[in-house]
C-alpha cells in the first residue's frame, strides 16, 4: 500500500517531512500547476535529504484553471464577474467555447458562476455561489468540450528535467482518451525518461468513458474525485468511483483514490467518522494508493492527517 502526501507550505520543512515519513507516508506529490519544477529546487533538496523515494509530479495537462491573480478576489453571490480579457484570467479556449447559460465551477466547485454574455475575448458571468477565488484554482465546465492540448509548453519543460530531479511518476490530469497517454509516453521518451511511471487522472466523463481504451497503457489510474465530482451530480460520484475501481481490479491495473480523503483535517485535529469510513472502503475496493492533497499542503494538521490515513487504511488490509 502506498501513501502519498502533497508538498506545500504546511509541510515544506525537513522536520515535518520526516514526521510524515514516520507516520507512514511513502511518497510525495508536487503540483506543478502552482509553479515549475525548476522553481522548487529548495523543496527537491529537502525531499532528497529526507530520503523520500517516490516523487510524483502533477502536470497542468488539459486542465482548465484560473490564471495568476495579484491578490485573492471576492465574488459576492448575485454579483457579476468577467473572465478573460479585462477580468479574471482564464484559458482563451474556454472563452471561445462557452456560451450564455453555461455554468462554470471554480475551485473544485466551491464557487459557481453562469455565463450571461460571451464576447470574443471575455465572458460576463453572474455569481450563483460566491466566495473567495485565489490564483490557479480549477475551472470545470460541465457538458462543455474545450479543446485543450494534452501537454502545455510548461509541462514539456518540466518533463525534460524530471528524471534529473528524481521524479518517479507523472500524473496527467483530465485524461480524455488513448491519445493523451500516447502523447505523454512520447514526451517522456523524448526527454530520455521512459522509465517514469504514468498515473492517469480520471476527472471528467470523457475519461470515465474512455478508460477501457487506455487502461492497459498506464501504470496506475487515479480516481480524482474533485473535478470528477463536478462532472456529474455529486450523489452519483460514489457509484462512479465503485465502477472505476471494479474496472481497474478486473484489468489488474493499480489505482489510487484521492481528494478530500480527510478534508476536515485542514482545520480540525480529528477527522469525521464519514472520512475514516471512506478511507476504509477505498482500501476494501482494492485501492493500491491513497493520497492527501490540501491536508498536507496547506492544512493545519499535516502529520496527524497522515497518521489517520495510514492507520485507517491498515485496518482494512
Amino acid at each position: 500500500m502506498h501513501f502519498y502526501g502533497t508538498i506545500g507550505p504546511a509541510c515544506a520543512s525537513a522536520g515535518t517531512l520526516r514526521r510524515l515519513v514516520d507516520a507512514g507516508m511513502t511518497g510525495l506529490r508536487m503540483n506543478l500547476s502552482h509553479g515549475a519544477l525548476a522553481e522548487h529546487a529548495d523543496w527537491l533538496a529537502m525531499i532528497h535529504a529526507v530520503g523520500i523515494p517516490d516523487l510524483l509530479i502533477d502536470l497542468q495537462g488539459p486542465e482548465l484553471r484560473v490564471g495568476r491573480l495579484a491578490s485573492p478576489v471576492t465574488l459576492p453571490e448575485g454579483g457579476t464577474v468577467q473572465l478573460g480579457a479585462g477580468g479574471i484570467p482564464c484559458p482563451v479556449q474556454l472563452v471561445q467555447a462557452a456560451r450564455p447559460g453555461q455554468q462554470l465551477l471554480l475551485d473544485d466547485g466551491k464557487l459557481l458562476v453562469e455565463v450571461t454574455a460571451a464576447g470574443p475575448d471575455a465572458l460576463v458571468c453572474t455569481v450563483l455561489r460566491g466566495g473567495v477565488l485565489q490564483s490557479r484554482k480549477s475551472i470545470a465546465a460541465p457538458g462543455l468540450s474545450v479543446p485543450m492540448p494534452t501537454l502545455t509548453s510548461e509541462d514539456l519543460a518540466n518533463l525534460r528535467i524530471a528524471a534529473s530531479c528524481g521524479v518517479t511518476g507523472v500524473m496527467l490530469p483530465f485524461v480524455r482518451g488513448k491519445q493523451d497517454i500516447l502523447a505523454l509516453r512520447q514526451a517522456l521518451a523524448e526527454a530520455g525518461a521512459p522509465q517514469i511511471r504514468i498515473f492517469a487522472k480520471i476527472e471528467n466523463l470523457a475519461g470515465v468513458q474512455a478508460l477501457p481504451e487506455f487502461l492497459s497503457l498506464v501504470d496506475e489510474v487515479v480516481i480524482a474525485r474533485g473535478d470528477l465530482g463536478n462532472a456529474m451530480p455529486l450523489w452519483e460520484l460514489p457509484r462512479c468511483q465503485k465502477q472505476l475501481s471494479a474496472a481497474c481490479r478486473a484489468a489488474g491495473v493499480p489505482f489510487m483514490v484521492v481528494t478530500q480523503m480527510l478534508d476536515s483535517m485542514c482545520t480540525r485535529a480529528v477527522p469525521t467518522r464519514a472520512e475514516v469510513s471512506d478511507i476504509y472502503n477505498a482500501v476494501l475496493d482494492g485501492a493500491s494508493s491513497l493520497m492527501l492533497t490540501g491536508e498536507t499542503a496547506a492544512g493545519q494538521y499535516p502529520v496527524q492527517a497522515m497518521k489517520f490515513l495510514v492507520r485507517t487504511a491498515n485496518t482494512a488490509l
